[in-house]
This record gives structure tokens, C-alpha cells and sequence, in this order.
């Protein structure tokens, strides 16, 4: 036995007082046992939350991104007239995808002149309208159906009489809520406010579409039939008012579309059922012819030199038709400067497209 070593008592036989054993210890509780549950609890609390907040940005994000296109699906032609308005009146445009561009550049010349907050683009597609309202929200609108958006801006073709044929429709609902209305193709330019040009009340005023110069004080009614038996007016600038007369012209409109449908031999569009609606209605509607220094067509703005030199300053709004093509009408916009949308993109509603 080793020196170091405690020896171990052993009772002794008969011994009154033997050593009593050690006592049991106590059982102590395991150190983590007192808040082991609460802090299960807590973290599981914890957790939970986590996944919650999670779960609602989540939801969040993808109702923000949605609510848009939700909303304006259901965006009504009445509900974005009443929302553009401003003193009684709505200025339309008509627009597919492939013509933005040129929507653009129109904005910018109308808000030089502080009448784009009117303005009210009817989108002929779902991507003209998400692009718009995206960065301008209410200022477009979709009324179904949705033409042939592969076919709509090739001019002549059916797709191109089914987007025109559908402005009468627009510009007569319009009416019918009580508004003025002014329609403008977006291949034009506002270089002055055409308003004061506006102010009598005349149920429709319009654009003589023949490049054949007119002396500054030409009459005002409207023009004689030519050889087609039908005056030549342009259906891409109108101005109406709320009135019976204007209403009766557009719903004669209509019908004239309907009896003078497109076809392979006969590629129509609006203007000549537009016509044939102001000659067949003169009498009965009151019509007003503007000064054509102030809006000439294409066919004189572009190729008269010597008519736009005499006229210099009388102006108001440009329309860049007597040529087609995108790029052909680009083109001939940027000799003229009135190409707007690269430089000034910034004065647009739109910005930059």
C-alpha cells in the first residue's frame, strides 16, 4: 500500500458508532435546463417572424409589379378622358409600339406649348400602354379590341385601316362625355399653340390636305369636291366640340367606313370615309376650314421653299405626311430640324425612349 495512499475505514465488527456514509447530493439542475425552453421558444418566435417578413416583401414586390398591369387593363377610355381634361378638353393621339419614337417627339413640341397635361394616348397595343403609363401613369389607355400590332403602322394594309378605323369611335365617346377634342397623328409638330385658332364655335375644324397653294384670306367652308367627287381633307388634325352637329359628322363617319370596308383591290383607310361624311353632311354640320399658312400639309411645308419663306412666322403645326416610312419621315424631320426626341428628351413627359 502505497504511503500516499488514504487507507480506507472499514467498520469495525460491533463498533456502537460506525461512520455514517456520505449523503447523497442534492440533484442540481443542468445548467441550460432553466431557460432551455424559453430559448427554443424565442428563437422558433424568431424564426417565424423572419420567414413572415419574407414572405410579405415578397408579396409585396410581386403586387407592386403586378398592380400595374391590373390597373391598367382596366383603365376605361371615360375614366383617363376625365383624368387628362383640362378646360373642357382632351387632345387624342392614337399610337402603336414601332411609332413611340415619334410619339416622343410630338410630346416634346405640345409641351413647349404647355398643353401636353391634355393629352390622352389611346395605345393600340399592350406595349404602347405599359410604356406609357409606366412613365406617365393615366395618360394611356387601351380600348379592346387590340388590333393586329404586326400589321397596324404598314400604311395600306388591313391592319392599318382596322387602327384608323377605330378613331371615330374614340373621338364620338369623347364627345359624348361632354369634352372637346382635338386629334392629332403623331408625325406632326406644334411649332405655336393652335388654340387661339380654336375659340369660335364651329362644330369641326380641320386641314385641307392638297399641297396647291391657297391665298392667306381663303374661304373657310369646305372645299369643293375634287375629281373623286370628294374634297380633300386631312382626317389626321380635327378638332370638334360636344355638339350635335359633331356627333351627327362622326357617327356618319362610321358608316361610311362600314359601307367602304378594305380589300386587296381596294386598300381604304379613314380619310376617304371621312370625306365622303363631311360632303354628305355640310348642311347640317358647321364646318370650319384652317388658315393653311398656319397648318399646311406635307406636301407644301416639305416641297415649297418659296410658300414656307413667304409665310415665315404663321406656322403652328407641321405635318410630316406626302411620304412614308419610319426612316424616311425621320429623315426629313432632321433636315428641317424638327427632330426633337434625340436632343430634347428631357422636356418630354416621357423622357427618354
Amino acid at each position: 500500500m502505497s504511503l500516499h495512499q488514504r487507507q480506507q475505514q472499514k467498520p469495525q465488527v460491533g463498533d456502537p458508532n460506525p461512520p455514517s456514509p456520505h449523503p447523497p447530493s442534492p440533484l442540481l439542475p443542468h445548467p441550460f435546463s432553466t431557460f432551455t425552453k424559453p430559448l427554443l421558444l424565442l428563437l422558433s418566435l424568431l424564426l417565424l417572424s423572419l420567414l413572415f417578413f419574407r414572405f410579405q416583401a415578397h408579396y409585396n414586390f410581386s403586387s407592386s409589379a403586378q398592380s400595374p398591369l391590373a390597373r391598367w387593363r382596366d383603365y376605361t377610355l371615360s375614366q383617363a378622358a376625365t383624368f387628362v381634361a383640362k378646360n373642357g378638353t382632351v387632345i387624342l393621339c392614337a399610337v402603336s409600339y414601332p411609332y413611340l419614337p415619334f410619339l416622343n417627339n410630338w410630346l416634346i413640341s405640345v409641351a413647349r406649348q404647355s398643353h401636353h397635361d391634355q393629352v390622352l394616348v389611346v395605345a393600340e397595343d399592350y406595349a404602347t400602354l405599359f410604356a406609357v403609363n409606366e412613365r406617365w401613369p393615366g395618360h394611356a389607355v387601351l380600348v379592346p379590341p387590340v388590333p393586329d400590332t404586326q400589321t397596324a403602322h404598314k400604311f395600306g394594309s388591313q391592319g392599318f385601316f382596322n387602327f384608323t378605323s377605330r378613331r371615330p369611335r374614340h373621338l364620338l365617346q369623347i364627345l359624348d362625355l361632354g369634352y372637346n377634342v382635338m386629334y392629332n397623328d403623331v408625325d406632326m409638330v406644334w411649332l405655336a399653340d393652335p388654340f387661339p385658332y380654336l375659340v369660335e364655335t364651329h362644330d369641326v375644324y380641320f386641314t385641307d390636305d392638297m399641297a396647291a397653294v391657297k391665298p392667306l384670306d381663303h374661304p373657310h367652308g369646305l372645299p369643293p369636291p375634287g375629281k373623286k367627287g370628294r374634297p380633300y381633307i386631312c382626317s389626321c388634325m380635327i378638332y370638334l366640340r360636344p355638339t350635335s352637329g359633331a356627333k351627327f359628322l362622326l357617327k356618319k363617319w362610321i358608316e361610311e367606313m362600314q359601307e367602304q370596308p378594305w380589300s386587296k383591290k381596294q386598300k381604304a383607310n379613314d380619310q376617304p370615309a371621312f370625306n365622303w361624311a363631311l360632303n354628305k353632311t355640310v348642311s347640317q354640320v358647321d364646318m370650319y376650314l384652317l388658315p393653311q399658312a398656319a397648318f399646311p400639309t406635307g406636301g407644301l411645308y416639305f416641297k415649297n421653299k418659296t410658300w414656307v419663306r413667304e409665310t415665315k412666322g404663321m406656322h403652328v403645326i407641321i405635318h410630316n405626311n406626302y411620304i412614308i416610312g419610319f426612316e424616311k419621315k425621320i429623315k426629313r424631320f432632321r433636315e428641317y430640324g424638327l427632330w426633337l426626341a434625340d436632343d430634347y428628351s428631357h422636356e418630354s413627359p416621357l423622357g427618354k425612349i
